[in-house]
C-alpha cells in the first residue's frame, strides 16, 4: 500500500492540509491531483454542483454510494448542519481504509461512517442496523452498472422519501444511460442535467439530479 497512488494522495494530505479543516484538506486533494497526479475524485468543477445541490438539500440523512479515499465525503460534510449524519459505502477496504483516515484528519469523522461493503449489502440493513428510515440526499459515484440497480434497491426498500435527492456523477462520461433513461421516463423523479467535464480534465461530463416524487 505504500507505493500507491491513493496512499500518496492521502499522504500529501497530511503533510501539507490543516488538520480539522475540512476545506484545507479539500484544497489539498484538487491540488494533489491537478499538480501531481490524475484521481477519481469528484473534483473541483463538478464539486461546486454537488456542493450547490447540497446546500439546496439542507439534509440531514446523507447515502453516499462509492467512498473511493474520501473527497466527496470530506467535501458534503463540511456543508452539513449539526447532528446531520453521512453513511457512505466503499467495497474496496483499501480505499474505506484511506478514506476512514481522510476523513479523522479533516475532522469530519463524527458525523461521517464508512461501511465497508457493497450497496447491495448494506441497503437492505439501513432501517434495523443503523436506524435510518429514509434518507434526503443520496450521492452515487461507485461502480456505473450499479446506479440503476441500487437506486431501485433504494426505492424497494423505501429508503427514499417524497422530496429525497439522488445526485448521480459520470451520466455522460462513462455514461450511465439506463440509469437516466430509468429516472428521466418511469414518472416517480424530476431530474435536471448539469453540464461539466471530467474531474481535472477537458473531457465533457455531466451530473444528474433526480428528485423523488413519491411511489406512485
Amino acid at each position: 500500500m505504500e507505493d500507491m497512488k491513493e496512499q500518496r494522495m492521502l499522504d500529501y494530505v497530511l503533510e501539507n492540509a490543516v488538520r480539522g479543516d475540512p476545506q484545507s484538506v479539500v484544497d489539498k486533494l484538487d491540488q494533489f491531483c491537478r499538480s501531481k497526479e490524475w484521481t477519481m475524485n469528484v473534483g473541483d468543477e463538478k464539486g461546486l454542483i454537488l456542493d450547490k445541490v447540497v446546500i439546496e438539500a439542507d439534509p440531514s440523512i446523507v447515502l453516499e454510494l462509492g467512498t473511493y479515499c474520501g473527497y466527496s465525503a470530506v467535501r458534503i460534510a463540511r456543508l452539513l448542519k449539526p447532528g446531520a449524519r453521512l453513511l457512505s459505502m466503499e467495497l474496496n477496504p483499501v480505499h474505506a481504509s484511506v478514506a476512514r483516515k481522510m476523513i479523522e484528519f479533516a475532522g469530519v469523522h463524527h458525523m461521517v461512517e464508512v461501511l465497508e461493503g457493497s450497496a447491495e449489502e448494506f441497503i437492505p440493513k439501513l432501517k434495523q442496523t443503523y436506524g435510518v428510515e429514509t434518507v434526503d440526499f443520496v450521492f452515487i459515484d461507485h461502480w456505473k452498472d450499479r446506479y440503476l440497480i441500487d437506486t431501485k434497491m433504494l426505492e424497494e426498500f423505501r429508503v427514499l422519501r417524497e422530496g429525497s435527492v439522488l445526485l448521480a456523477d459520470n451520466v455522460v462520461y462513462p455514461g450511465v444511460p439506463d440509469f437516466l433513461q430509468y429516472v428521466r421516463t418511469c414518472g416517480r423523479y424530476e431530474c435536471t442535467n448539469y453540464p461539466s467535464h471530467v474531474q481535472y480534465m477537458n473531457q465533457e461530463d455531466a451530473l444528474e439530479k433526480a428528485v423523488f416524487l413519491g411511489y406512485l
